[in-house]
């Protein structure tokens, strides 16, 4: 866990991460020695040429310098399986050996250039053993000079440009190509922000199956706390639609980061009316554009039967619920589609009114519905609790991860911590040696006076309405042939209460991935329907 001590620094890498790069040398390095053995055994014969006692020395001495290294290498992979992340005492003997494989280093690269001055000369020998040496030669100068090569490479172009060999120049087309989505027209709705191809509008046209004549309003101005959004008519489903984007840039994620929570000024019957701030001031924006600019009631002068549905995705779904909120008084059949929502959004009171018209969609073990302030706090203590009572060393746990990542598999098959526990090994250093912590640095210690901790600033916050979860039934690695199968159900918030760790913790809250889970759900709706509820009163399927 704690970085290496070399040369009186910390370095960003632990003794226990030398695993896979030292058997990737020992790979490449026993390959190298296997050949240069077996050209040396076969041509030694052949070597009674002038010059062939010199060529003869350099591959002797080229098999005994490349033996001590895959030793020496051998060794660093060794002891670096040893110990466990939290106990290092094992692993005392790693610096050592790194300062002796530095230290061959320095007669690599005297005998690699010896050996390049050598090849240089007209040797009268068997062409084989001396193109060999040259490949050697070649190879060495390739893992040594790099930059070397790239120069040389640069300087032969630039020779040979001016020497009267010129290049054409690239012809750069501002043309879209492919389908005729992206394209300069007169635009028959309201268009905000830099789309001047109109190609982010071609992929909504294409996405959404709408014409030109349903959309309202379109705005891509993105800023901090003020998100892009459309306004669209849905003739098949009498809606008049706002969807609003999710994260995209940096300024979003600048709004997603503005954690603290303020109150929302809305009229409704609700004691405690916060939510997230970077999050509620982005719908705050929408609402003034939909209000204050007259959208909204273009929409349904054309379409006044219409009811109003706000969706959004991610930071968009957050928006989207708090919109939602804002718009409930002057569009009583107002419905938002939360997919993907925020966890850390809604006070516990807003969670509950918002639960009659807002529905969130939560695919797997997404990592955004569990993610607030509290959450992360709690994530860490329980990382920590983990590496305190780490049984296995660090290969071992990533070739797991990989195996599941692969193959799937249950993780409860692969534990890593001991059975038990002292809870005060919680507040101790995590090093198994004193020695190795830097000089004068504090143990660790949960208690914390950063802003993290500040229960007035970072209130608990909940995610919006009621929540339908899609849960994969059975387990399946990422690159298995066979598609995953999804079943959808009711949840109730406490079970996104915690921050899952898993391969998919980040893929399941892409939204192309969730609209294909969502689509798996509803071909096999007349199955999942049949299954009975469980896991109580608050759980049942959709």
């Amino acid at each position: 866990m704690p970085g290496m001590v070399l040369f009186g620094r910390r370095w960003a890498i632990a003794s226990d991460d030398l695993v896979f790069p030292g058997f990737l040398e020992l790979f490449v390095r026993v390959l190298w020695w296997i050949g240069i053995l077996t050209l040396y055994l076969m041509y030694r014969e052949k070597l009674d040429c002038a010059g062939g006692v010199l060529l003869s020395s350099y591959l002797v001495v080229l098999l005994l310098l490349l033996a001590v290294i895959i030793c020496t290498v051998s060794a660093i992979v060794c002891v670096s399986m040893k110990g466990t992340i939290c106990n290092p005492g094992p692993r005392k003997s790693m610096s050592k050996l790194l300062y002796i494989r530095l230290a061959l280093f320095l007669p690599e690269m005297i005998w690699a250039s010896l050996g390049a001055a050598w090849v240089a000369d007209d040797f009268q020998c068997d062409r084989i053993v001396v193109n060999g040496i040259i490949a050697t030669v070649i190879v060495r100068t390739q893992i040594w000079c790099p930059a070397t090569l790239q120069r040389a490479s640069r300087f032969s172009i630039s020779n040979r440009t001016k020497s009267g060999v010129t290049r054409s120049p690239r012809r750069v087309s501002v043309s879209p190509q492919g389908p005729p989505s992206c394209r300069n027209r007169t635009t028959e709705y309201d268009l905000v922000g830099g789309d001047q191809l109109n190609c982010h509008f071609g992929s909504i046209l294409q996405t959404t199956g709408l014409q030109y004549r349903d959309f309202i309003h379109i705005s891509f101005h993105d800023k901090v706390y003020e998100l892009p959004f459309l306004v669209a008519l849905d003739h098949r489903q009498e809606s008049v639609v706002v969807a609003v984007r999710g994260t995209m840039s940096l300024q979003d994620i600048l709004t997603d980061l503005s954690a603290e929570s303020e109150t929302l000024d809305v009229e409704c019957e609700v004691q405690d009316c916060s939510a997230h701030k970077g999050i509620s001031q982005a719908a705050r924006y929408v609402y003034r554009r939909l209000v204050n600019d007259g959208i909204l009631s273009q929409a349904f002068s054309i379409a006044p039967e219409y009811r109003l549905v706000i969706v959004g995705h991610s930071l968009g779904a957050g928006a989207a619920a708090i919109l939602a909120i804002m718009l409930r008084n002057a569009y009583p059949r107002v419905r938002c589609y939360a997919f993907s929502p925020p966890r850390g959004l809604l006070s516990k009171s807003l969670h509950e009114y918002s639960k009659d018209f807002i529905i969130s969609l939560v695919l797997g073990k997404d990592v955004i519905p569990r993610l607030s302030v509290t959450n992360l706090e709690d994530l860490k203590k329980r990382i920590l609790r983990v590496i305190a009572h780490c049984n296995k060393p660090k290969y071992r746990i990533l070739l797991q991860g990989c195996w599941y990542e692969l193959f799937g598999g249950d993780p409860d098959n692969f534990p890593t911590e001991l059975d038990g526990g002292n809870q005060g090994d919680l507040t101790q250093p995590l090093l198994g040696e004193q020695s190795l912590l830097v000089p004068r640095s504090p143990p660790y210690s949960f208690s914390s006076d950063s802003p993290l901790s500040s229960p007035t600033k970072y209130p608990t916050l909940y995610p919006p309405g009621r929540i339908i979860h899609l849960e994969e039934e059975g387990t399946s690695g990422r690159f298995c042939c066979s598609a995953a199968h999804y079943r959808a159900k009711w949840s109730h918030e406490s079970e996104f209460s915690k921050i899952l760790i898993g391969p998919k913790m980040l893929t399941d809250h892409m939204p192309d991935i969730l609209m294909r889970a969502l689509g798996s759900v509803i071909s096999d709706r007349a199955a999942y329907l049949s299954c009975p509820a469980q896991g109580g009163a608050n759980v049942d399927t959709v």
